[in-house]
Parts: C-alpha cells; structure tokens; sequence
C-alpha cells in the first residue's frame, strides 16, 4: 500500500518495552471477558426465561449482542487510529462492564435485550483494539506466538463459560453471570491505565459522522436482515426486502459520503489494496466456516449421533484446541516462507477437515467428530493469523486500527451471512424431506431427514473452505519484511 509504509516500533510508540507483559495480560483478561459472555448465556436461558419470562424473545440475547459487536467494529478501530489505543480500548472495557452490570439488574426480557446491546458495544471496540494493540507492541517474528495466547483464550472460554454458566445457575443465581465481569474488568482497566502508554499527535480531527451513521444504519439492517431472513420474516416478504433494500441504500450512500470525506471511517484505499482485499475476504470465509462449524456440528452429534449436550460440546472443543497450538507455531513457519505460504498450509489442512467432516456418518463415533474439528482447528490457526499479521504488517501506526478493524468486521460479516445461508440450506433439505424446520435443537426432527440436511450444511462449509484457498492463492507474495 503506498499510503501505508512500515516502520519499527519505538519506546515513543508504546512505551518501555518491560511494559508489554502486564499489558498482554491486561488485553487478554479483556479478551477473556468477552469471550466468556459469548458462551456463558446459553446454559442460563431456562433460568432467565423462568425469572423475566419473554421465551419468544430469548433468541434476541444472542442475536442484538452480535449485531451491536459486529456494526461498530470499523468504526472503533478508526477511532483507535485519530485517538489513540488506550482511550478506546478502556472505554470498550468500560461499556463491557456498564452493560454486564445493567443486566445483572435487569427486569424484564425487553430490558435484558437492550443491555445486551450494551455489551455488544463494548465487545465491538474491546476485540479490534486488543488486537491492534498487540500489532503495535510486539514484532511480526512474535505476534503469531502472542495471538496463540490470545486464541488459547478463546479455547480455555469456550470450556469455562458454560461450565460457569452452568455452576451459577444450579447453586446460585443467573443474574452473577453478568456480575463477575465487573472485578475482571476493573482489574483489567487498571492495569492499561497505569502500565499502557502511547505516544499520539494531538491534533484536531474531522471525524467523519454522516459515513459512521451510515455504516451502522447500513451494516445493522443488512445483519438483521440476515439473520432474521427466514424466521421472523420470509426472504420475498414486504419486511424482508425493505430491510436489505434499505440496508443497501445505506451502504451505497456509505461509499459515496467516504469518497469525499477528510477523515473517512473506511478510507478508499482499503478497497484498492490486494493484500488487504484478499486477506479481508479471507477473514469473511473464516466467519463462515467458524459458524457452520459451531452451530451445526454440536447439533448433528446430539440430532444424528443421540449423544447429551455436554459430549456434543466436547466434540467442538476440539476445534478451539486446535487453533491456538497451531497459530502459535505460525510465527516460526512465515519467517521461513512468508504468510501466503503459510496460510495456504492452513487452507490445505482446513481442506482435509472439512473433507472429513462430510464422510461422517450416522455410524461415527464422537471420537471422528472431534479428530476432524481438531484438524480445522490446526488449518485455522495456520490460516487467520497469517492473513490478520499480514494486513497489520504493511500498515503504519496510524491507520493499523483500520486495518485491524475492517478485517475483524469481514469475519463478523462472514458469520452473519453464514448463519443465514447454512440455515436456509438446511430448512430447504428438510422441506424436500418432509422433516420440519431446523432450529437451535434437534427436538421432532428425525434422524433420518436430520442427517442429509447437515450434511448440505458441511457441502456449504467445504465449498466455502475452497473460496478461502482461492482468496490466499490470490494475496501477493508479501514477506514478513522489516520485522516491525
């Protein structure tokens, strides 16, 4: 990118380098916070819907935190970029912790649902700074290593949260789950605010607020669209049209509101950048691959397989064990033979997974299950973090967050379109079959019509895997240059 030159790191950056260790754990205690909530929720429903009632509404708890993390992420990481790391980043901790308390006092479902919102915010600004952060402090020869810390997070989350879920709920109260972020968070906020420093130009700045209304009218409706496409609404229906068309609208006003503005959100730039378009594009098919894997992988081993639930999330464990070890490991084999290599190493690897994953069959055992969310796993971890570092690695200072950002936001655009697409296919096998509807449970569903409608949801996922190679055969060869 011309606009963007890499440089080294300096103590004028992001202060004495002795520092950085209380600050990863600082980002990672962040990062943990979120992580924990994305998990923790699903084992207390029964017990927020026997407090607050609202059963018809629960669905939203899921849905409104995704769409609030999702549509801000852009736009906190250009704010990270004119204002600096550490402001955004404890103001996201600080909104995390602000709607965690909200929702411990909650009192109603509607109320729940809107302070879930609020967490949504902070979760947007926490998870693209953390990571931003991580690419100003430490050289690309460490950042894979570190990101594998961060990885290993949302390895150790998807265990612990709804094991903790679970232990609040059955001996003492729902309403903690959202109360025991408030000493983490707090602990973690302290720490940025006395160890993290950066050294940021003050100067006057014109944010760009007609482009950031935009992007979030116009990224909000196209991810509610998308993700209530089908269920609230049918795809032709008068509801279901005028959200998307509305949504596109507002995108396309979007493009054109940048094209003029002094400090735009999204700079046009990002869009003229190979590196950047193919790595972006490579985080989208993650997103989706991500969310087929997690939503109907655990579903076909309770649904076809009769396993519980807790097997059923051993065998999706599986996929987080694998990422970390592998993203770890990444940072050795890209200094060897530069990030498109190694993330195609990663494609090929996901490949293999998912070409496994459509041979499973009503007479696997679990054991195949998870082996072959494992191998994903591994393909993964060789994959996301060569394309994230890689983006991060040709960008200055100053627009790093953009970067950081824009890639975050194509993974949570990946999983929005993904969970709408896997389950259309899904119902559609099942109507051809005469098997009902497939839903968040295998509940009336026989086994039979169960089977061949996730097995055209693995097809999707395999055929999405191949899109993600293409995307990384398509990056330019850009080594790890200037170890920055």
């Amino acid at each position: 990118m011309a606009d963007t030159e890499t440089r080294p790191i300096t103590r004028a950056d992001v202060g004495l380098r002795s520092e950085r260790g209380p600050i990863l754990l600082a980002v990672m205690l962040s990062v943990g916070l979120v992580a924990i909530d994305s998990t923790i929720l699903a084992t207390a429903v029964p017990a927020i819907v026997d407090d607050l009632g609202g059963f018809a509404q629960f669905p939203w708890l899921f849905s409104i935190y995704l769409l609030a993390q999702a549509v801000c992420v852009p736009i906190f990481g250009k704010l990270s970029d004119l204002f600096g790391r550490k402001p955004v980043m404890l103001a996201g901790v600080g909104l995390f912790v602000l709607g965690s308390v909200l929702c411990g006092l909650a009192w109603s479902m509607p109320a729940l649902i809107v302070f879930r919102a609020v967490q949504g915010l902070g979760a947007g600004a926490v998870q693209p700074t953390a990571m931003t952060i991580i690419g100003d402090i430490y050289t690309v020869a460490e950042r894979a290593k570190v990101q594998g810390y961060v990885a290993s997070v949302w390895a150790i989350s998807s265990v612990v949260g709804p094991t903790l879920g679970g232990v609040f709920v059955d001996f003492l109260d729902w309403r903690l789950i959202f109360f025991v972020n408030v000493p983490l968070g707090a602990v973690a906020a302290w720490v940025l605010f006395r160890r993290f420093s950066e050294d940021v130009t003050k100067a006057e700045h014109q944010i760009d607020y007609r482009g950031a209304v935009l992007l979030t009218v116009g990224t909000s409706l196209l991810v509610l669209g998308l993700l209530e496409g089908g269920v609230q609404w049918d795809w032709l229906s008068v509801p279901g049209v005028g959200v998307l068309t509305v949504a596109v609208l507002a995108l396309v006003g979007f493009a054109l509101v940048e094209r003029r503005a002094a400090e735009p959100v999204i700079p046009p730039w990002v869009f003229r950048s190979r590196l950047l378009n193919t790595t972006n594009l490579a985080s989208l098919s993650i997103g989706v691959v991500l969310i087929g894997l997690t939503s109907y992988v655990p579903l076909y081993v309770q649904g076809v397989l009769g396993e519980n639930a807790l097997v059923a999330g051993f065998a999706l464990a599986a996929l987080t064990l694998g990422w970390p070890i592998a993203a770890s490991s990444a940072g050795r084999i890209y200094l060897r033979v530069g990030f498109r290599l190694t993330a195609l190493l990663g494609c090929a690897i996901i490949l293999v997974g998912v070409a496994l994953l459509v041979l499973i069959g009503p007479g696997s055992s679990v054991w195949q299950v998870a082996g072959t969310c494992f191998v994903i796993g591994l393909g993964m971890g060789l994959t996301a973090s060569p394309t994230l570092i890689a983006g991060q690695a040709a960008a200055e200072w100053s627009v790093r967050g953009v970067v950081t950002g824009t890639n975050m936001f194509a993974r949570s655009m990946g999983s929005a379109v993904g969970i709408a697409v896997f389950g259309a296919v899904a119902n559609a096998s099942l109507a051809r079959s005469g098997g009902g509807t497939v839903s968040t449970t295998a509940a009336g569903i026989p086994a039979g019509a169960l089977d061949p409608a996730l097995h055209a949801v693995f097809l999707g996922t395999a055929a999405v895997a191949a899109v993600l190679t293409v995307a990384v055969l398509l990056m330019p060869k850009t080594p790890p240059h200037g170890q920055d």
